[in-house]
């Protein structure tokens, strides 16, 4: 294990890191809301320790191979996340703990989204900034793991995207190309963030609110300026323009990327992935549609759609942008969204869940279960699109279901031992290692009532979620250690 080389790009992630700390203390500055010193002390600790880190290993340049990929991939969140702590813990305004900063920080970064501060639009500015750049970062460190890192790793069948991924090797080193990948990944997703931000501004949100919800939307993780989150602007063009750069963010960066340097928009189209994500879209939004109007739980048809739209969208694709109570909706409505929230976004997306390619393979591989036992000597292959798919990666996305699984029980009987009710617990779990954010029960608006227990719990469940289980998992593991 090559720990000096991998301290040292720790070490240079702290030191870039710590930058992310200057553009609140300028807002602060600008808006003289009194919350810049925090940040700024903030900015001074994180770079003198990743200098620390980074100066004594400069010279350790080698290509790390996936074991070493494996924990950098682990400590890039867990350790920033922490460093993105400090400003929360420093704070005058709101006074927070070590658990409730460490929460609010691990939930920005991995876009979770759940929040523990009540009364956000009264925050100083530079905090209201702070927690949406932190999911900004978050967003953009998940499309470079999931589309330029994670087929390297082969982890829970990611491994399918290795050959039609932009940029990154086909073995299994870490080398220059991903720094390509990443490069071009950024340009895609600064100019998604500055459309939305347009549009969010055209659609009536001053520019403050207009940047830090673009923040939020493009990196699907749901933190909003106002404790009523979209639902405080009341507009059925915010809620549109949220629609439409939520599925954006929710499809694969592969595509985005094949599309801009390709100039072709036809891989849209034949993706199978895309066609199943928008199928689920759609008929999820029809049924809240039909059963709210049915309901009559709003006075037209239209104000139905609006909310069934914003919410569906929301909801399944792991943001938790609210625009109203969902758990509040009628019939199996609250538990429907909670549910689909296990599919999530696509495979190279923000979004979190499963994401719609493994479940797709698990209906296919199903399936195909069921076709043997009526046809035993017949051969069936698991096909997507026109493609075969190797049972190395039916067999992984079976193995990612079943970890995925365990870690799913064994959090959520912690979390009702800790002291939650079932609905809660369970809801909590979803929410958290799902990354979408709001739960059901006492946690529908804030986890300020789960214990510090629980909320460690949960910021386990976040960390899991975001690294794909499997990545978290594998350093559990003995075999992981030894040289």
């Amino acid at each position: 294990m090559q720990y000096r080389a991998i301290i040292r790009i720790l070490g240079l992630l702290v030191a870039l890191f710590s930058v992310t700390m200057l553009p609140p203390a300028l807002i602060s500055v600008i808006y003289q809301d009194g919350g810049g010193l925090a940040f700024l002390v903030a900015f001074f600790l994180s770079l003198v320790t990743g200098l620390m880190f980074w100066y004594p290993n400069r010279r350790n340049k080698s290509d790390l191979r996936a074991k070493e990929g494996f924990l950098i991939v682990v400590l890039f969140w867990t350790v920033l996340a922490t460093f993105g702590a400090l400003p929360f813990a420093l704070l005058d305004q709101p006074q927070m703990t070590i658990t409730d900063a460490i929460f609010e920080s691990f939930s920005g970064l991995t876009t979770t989204g759940a929040t523990v501060i009540e009364g956000i639009e009264f925050l100083p500015k530079a905090v209201q900034y702070y927690r949406q750049q932190l999911q900004w970062l978050g967003g953009m460190g998940i499309i470079v793991l999931a589309v330029a890192v994670l087929p390297i790793l082969g982890v829970g069948g990611m491994q399918l995207y290795r050959a039609e991924t932009p940029g990154p090797v086909k073995d299994s080193k870490m080398t220059p190309r991903i720094a390509d990948t990443a490069k071009h990944l950024w340009y895609i997703y600064l100019s998604l963030t500055i459309a939305c931000s347009f549009a969010y501004w055209l659609a009536g949100m001053n520019l403050f609110d207009a940047v830090c919800h673009a923040f939020s939307t493009i990196a699907i993780g749901g933190f909003s300026t106002y404790d009523a989150s979209l639902g405080y602007f009341n507009s059925v063009a915010v809620n549109v323009v949220c629609v439409i750069f939520l599925w954006i963010a929710a499809l694969n960066f592969s595509l985005h990327y094949s599309a801009v340097s390709g100039r072709n928009i036809k891989n849209y189209f034949k993706d199978p992935e895309c066609k199943t994500f928008f199928t689920i879209q759609f008929v999820l939004i029809t049924v809240c549609f039909l059963v709210l109007v049915n309901y009559s739980v709003y006075d037209s048809a239209e104000m139905a759609l609006d909310q069934a739209l914003i919410q569906a969208v929301s909801i399944s694709t792991t943001a938790g942008f609210a625009t109203t109570d969902f758990s509040s909706w009628p019939a199996f409505l609250p538990i429907l969204l909670i549910f689909s929230s296990f599919i999530g976004g696509c495979a190279g997306s923000t979004g979190g869940g499963l994401k719609v390619i493994r479940v797709l393979l698990l209906f296919l591989q199903g399936k195909r279960e069921v076709d043997r036992l009526i046809h035993p000597k017949a051969v069936y292959a698991v096909k997507l699109g026109d493609r075969a798919m190797p049972s190395r990666v039916v067999e992984a996305v079976w193995g990612f279901f079943a970890a995925y699984a365990i870690v799913f029980v064994v959090i959520m009987i912690g979390l009702i031992a800790s002291g939650l009710d079932n609905i809660t617990a369970f809801s909590a779990t979803a929410a958290t290692l799902n990354n979408l954010g709001p739960g059901l029960g006492s946690v529908a608006g804030t986890y300020a009532e789960v214990s510090d227990s629980g909320k460690w719990l949960l910021v386990s469940a976040m960390l899991f979620g975001r690294l794909e289980v499997f990545s978290l998992l594998v350093l559990l593991s003995p075999t992981f250690w030894r040289s």
